[in-house]
C-alpha cells in the first residue's frame, strides 16, 4: 500500500513538473484592453473595432483570437481580450496600417484607455470552438 501511494505521488509530481514546463514554453502574449467610449460615437466605434480585429486575424497570422464584449448595464465600457503569437506579433500589430487606421478613427471616441499583460492560467473549450 505504501509503495503504490509512494508511485502514485511520483506520478502525479511528474504531470505537475510537465505542466509547468509546458506553461513556462507558451510564448503567447495576453492582454486585457479596457475602453470606455464616447456614447454617443458608440456605433462608429463598434464598427472601426469591428473592422481593425477582422482585418487583423485575417492579415496577420501572429495575431490568434480577439474577444470584445461590452457591460450589458454601460455599453461603452468595452473590455477586449487579445492573444497574440509573441510579442514581436503584437509589435508587428500595432505597426500594421489597419491597426494606425483605427487608432487615428477612433481617438476621438475613446474616453478611456487600460492596457494591462496577464498570464494564462488554464483554459478549456468545447472542440472546433
Amino acid at each position: 500500500m505504501k509503495a503504490r501511494i509512494f508511485y502514485i505521488s511520483i506520478v502525479i509530481a511528474m504531470l505537475l513538473l510537465i505542466n509547468t514546463k509546458v506553461m513556462a514554453q507558451d510564448n503567447r502574449m495576453y492582454r486585457i484592453a479596457k475602453i470606455k467610449v464616447d456614447p454617443a460615437q458608440l456605433h462608429s466605434y463598434r464598427s472601426a473595432l469591428n473592422e481593425q480585429m477582422n482585418a487583423a486575424i485575417k492579415e496577420e497570422p501572429g495575431v490568434l483570437s480577439y474577444y470584445a464584449v461590452a457591460d450589458k448595464q454601460h455599453p461603452e465600457n468595452i473590455t477586449i481580450f487579445e492573444i497574440y503569437a509573441d510579442t514581436v506579433a503584437y509589435q508587428q500589430h500595432i505597426g500594421s496600417a489597419h491597426f494606425k487606421k483605427y487608432k487615428e478613427t477612433v481617438k476621438n471616441m475613446v474616453t478611456s484607455l487600460e492596457l494591462e499583460d496577464v498570464s494564462l492560467l488554464a483554459s478549456a473549450k468545447k472542440p472546433g470552438m
